[in-house]
């Protein structure tokens, strides 16, 4: 690896660990904020969710921002919105004009998500791109625990709290300067970009990028309302925001294994697993089981709530494997806008999980929470098992890549 490529994955692994360590503090905080304040609990999952379309709304347009201004200047752009609209929050309690600034917040933090996740799968040293991805994933996953147990330390009722969560946002801009000159795509003139690009992607990834969809659902939707089932099962306000810690400890513990193991399973001399594709789905196969039997636990949790924090760490873990594993699959695969474009697609279906899960798992929560959440929760899951049933697939469109 040479030192370019050293030097800009260590700035982009810096600045969004401070920049999610901010935003993991804001997002439980304004929740339990939403909910002191007598919201209901419906409006507070749409309000969890607006970031979530933020991101959704964002994502496919992030190749063609990049080929425009350059992959630098757009994750400078991307670190700078967050900062100005976590300051908004601090000057109003307006309700609309904090959906718009938590919709403007994920919007940027789709634009630097799609495009830090494709230069770090783009930059990783060949034959070690599930150990890089692990490891960035891994540090995203430690900032869902370190972010809710920083907000419990300054306090979720504490005037500082939302000053605190400010500062780190400020210290992720200020990383994100560090970011050098990135040289310019290969195909930074001739790649689709815009919803022309997302459609070729999609076109060439369904299976990875619906697989997506069932991670983004588990590990980041449903922690945004993990506090809200916390409170449903009669935890108290700290307990329940650190329930977001329990998903968070599992993405962060087990997502590096599982970049790993695909390395190893992908390049073992006598393949026994198959090609690097099919031992990529085996591992896939296996994350997505793990869910459905997390979520079939659910029930038993109404009685014993402390149950509530393995069953968390469960869902965080394994949605957070098989997001990373589709990474893996498709950055082996491309480079340049057009892993742009299939990381925007793949954002798009996680994202797209991210925005349902709060939604439909809020109103659920609200309405029936005995039969329609755990319902709701084992028909995704099971959605996942049965896309990733053993059968004979058609080659993936792209250039391989080891």
């Amino acid at each position: 690896m040479n030192h370019p490529a050293r030097l800009g994955l260590f700035a982009i692994f810096g600045s969004t660990f401070l920049e999610l360590v901010g935003y993991f503090m804001l997002t439980p905080l304004l929740i339990l904020r939403l909910k002191a304040d007598g919201v209901s609990t419906a409006l507070a999952g749409v309000f969890a969710a607006s970031a979530w379309l933020g991101v959704f709304l964002m994502t496919p347009f992030a190749s063609a921002i990049t080929q425009r201004i350059g992959r630098r200047p757009t994750l400078w752009l991307a670190a700078l919105i967050p900062v100005l609209t976590t300051t908004g929050f601090t000057l109003t309690a307006w309700l609309p004009l904090w959906f718009v600034f938590n919709l403007a917040g994920g919007m940027a933090s789709g634009l630097r998500w799609v495009l830090a996740e494709a230069v770090v799968a783009e930059f990783s040293p060949p034959g070690q791109r599930g150990r890089y991805v692990g490891i960035f994933e891994t540090m995203v996953g430690t900032t869902f625990v370190l972010g809710p147990l920083l907000l419990a330390w300054v306090g979720a009722q504490s005037a500082a709290a939302l000053w605190a969560a400010l500062a780190f946002m400020a210290a992720g801009l200020l990383w994100s300067l560090l970011i050098p000159r990135l040289p310019d795509a290969a195909d930074a003139h001739s790649a689709r970009v815009g919803l022309r690009g997302v459609w070729h992607a999609l076109r060439a990834h369904p299976l990875i990028m619906t697989v997506g969809f069932v991670g983004g659902f588990f590990e980041s939707g449903l922690t945004a309302i993990l506090p809200l089932y916390g409170l449903a099962l009669g935890l108290g306000a700290t307990a329940a925001a650190l329930l977001v810690s329990a998903s968070g400890l599992g993405s962060a513990l087990m997502m590096l294994p599982a970049g790993m193991l695909a390395d190893r399973m992908a390049h073992h001399p006598r393949q026994r697993w198959g090609d690097a594709r099919g031992a990529r789905l085996r591992l896939l196969r296996a994350c997505a089981v793990i869910t459905l039997l997390a979520t079939l636990a659910i029930p038993f949790a109404a009685g014993t709530p402390w149950l509530a924090a393995p069953v968390a760490f469960l869902w965080g873990g394994a949605g957070g494997c098989l997001y990373t594993l589709a990474m893996i699959d498709i950055g082996s695969r491309e480079t340049g806008i057009t892993l742009v474009n299939s990381t925007a697609v793949l954002v798009l279906s996680y994202t797209l999980g991210g925005v349902l899960a709060p939604a439909w798992g809020a109103a659920a929560l609200q309405w029936a929470p005995a039969v329609g959440f755990p319902a709701l929760l084992v028909g995704i899951a099971g959605l996942g098992c049965w896309l990733l049933r053993p059968r004979r697939l058609p080659p993936s469109a792209g250039t391989r890549r080891a």
